[in-house]
């Protein structure tokens, strides 16, 4: 008897060791097979001119020149000759750079000029240290107490001051009474190497129906880049920074089926929006600007990119989503563009795809309680500034925050050292 009962606990342990065996065989084959190739809009032939998008080409810039110089500038170029002059306008903002960007821009100014660009290059010879050497007025917005004993200058507000002076010239273009230029999209470009056909995929992202897409952004593959501003279907900050990313499942389903990626907000290297918001007010009370979230709750230390607050404001982003292109995937250097943009179909191995997918597992598992403290901590400085009363009682109007899920526990600001400028991000408290 005790023979027979042995027996049948071996029996059990085996048939359950051969099921485990079975369904890893049948996961290793759906997670090996079930991923698409790349889907590519490839400049073959120009495109005819009543099908051409007016494009605005927006980008700002801080110690880029090497990127400038080795890609940027020619790819800009190239953007050029596709669409024709006609169709593009470039507006570069440049701020406070130690290298030698301005030259590099000037460079890319003497280029448009021959093409017949209409363009717009800023370049300010205000530097960081300038900035924050700046004294703030009694409530001057985009400044803000830190345990240093003094006010700083916060760095998302400056950011979107700046980004706000480029989407002011394209307001001004459309209000000139003698000669309006309204666009179709709005490019913003970061400091990647990228190609015509990867902004020609990336604005082809569901046909054009999108209040914004985005692409996929590397520094050192296989890790992704922007994280920051990066919120999924479900509003949560990818889970790894290794391919699949993502904690939601509709985000992470579209993104291994190689589909457009439904997301809360995106940025990362590329990202075209539809225009109109940028003008109408028909949409909201006023036309869609870059902003940071107000001082006082930054005071909680709180913060959210203006990268991801942009996409919370837009009307449009409930009707026609946010969506990044997996197809699309631009790198801040050679080699990560290279790697990522192999000559074959596939851009993640098979081995790179299992891992990456039982790794993504582990971290959604392991990494609940640790996102369900960090929403709490959030959550309740979000009520206690709610709960804050700054004006006599029955005058006040309640504190509203549309970008919750862009917040997080942090603190930042624009400081100095030794002649470079980083941001300071004081760790979670």
């Amino acid at each position: 008897m005790i023979v027979s009962m042995r027996s049948l606990r071996r029996s059990i342990c085996r048939l359950v060791l051969a099921g485990l065996r079975l369904l890893l065989l049948v996961d290793f084959y759906h997670i090996a097979y079930s991923y698409s190739p790349s889907k590519r809009v490839p400049p073959i032939l120009s495109p005819r001119l009543s099908l051409v998008p007016r494009i605005f080409i927006a980008s700002i810039h801080w110690n880029n020149e090497a990127i400038l110089r080795s890609h940027w500038n020619k790819a800009v170029l190239d953007l050029v000759r596709y669409f024709g002059a006609e169709n593009i306008y470039v507006c570069k903002l440049e701020s406070g750079g130690l290298d030698n960007s301005k030259a590099a821009l000037r460079e890319l100014e003497t280029k448009l000029e021959r093409l017949g660009v209409q363009k717009f290059i800023e370049l300010d010879p205000t530097t960081h240290q300038d900035e924050i050497e700046h004294v703030p007025s009694p409530g001057e917005p985009g400044w803000i107490w830190t345990r240093r004993g003094g006010k700083e200058l916060r760095r998302i507000p400056y950011l979107s001051r700046i980004r706000n002076r480029a989407i002011q010239k394209m307001d001004q273009l459309a209000k000139d009474k003698k000669k309006p230029l309204r666009f179709d999209k709005v490019l913003w470009l970061n400091d990647v190497v990228f190609t015509t056909e990867d902004v020609l995929t990336l604005l082809q992202t569901r046909d054009g129906e999108y209040a914004a897409a985005c692409s996929l952004d590397f520094a050192k593959p296989p890790l992704y880049y922007d994280t920051f501003a990066l919120r999924d279907s479900g509003g949560t900050k990818p889970v790894t920074q290794k391919w699949p990313y993502f904690n939601s499942y509709s985000s992470r389903h579209a993104l291994v089926s190689n589909k457009p990626i439904p997301v809360r907000s995106c940025w990362n290297g590329m990202t075209v929006f539809d225009a109109a918001p940028f003008y109408d007010k028909g949409y909201t009370s006023r036309p869609l600007r870059f902003r940071g979230i107000p001082d006082s709750l930054a005071a909680y230390h709180l913060e959210g990119s203006e990268c991801c607050l942009i996409h919370a404001d837009n009307p449009l982003t409930p009707q026609k989503g946010v969506w990044m292109n997996p197809n699309v995937r631009v790198g801040y250097n050679a080699i990560a563009y290279d790697t990522v943009n192999p000559p074959t179909p596939y851009w993640i191995g098979t081995w790179g795809r299992v891992w990456g997918l039982w790794d993504n597992r582990f971290a959604r598992t392991t990494g609940s309680l640790r996102r369900a403290l960090e929403h709490f901590v959030v959550g309740r400085r979000l009520r206690s500034w709610r709960a804050e009363k700054t004006v006599p009682l029955g005058k006040m109007r309640p504190r509203e925050e549309k970008g919750v899920h862009c917040l997080i526990n942090e603190m930042q600001v624009l400081v100095a050292n030794g002649g470079h400028m980083y941001r300071s991000i004081y760790g979670q408290a």
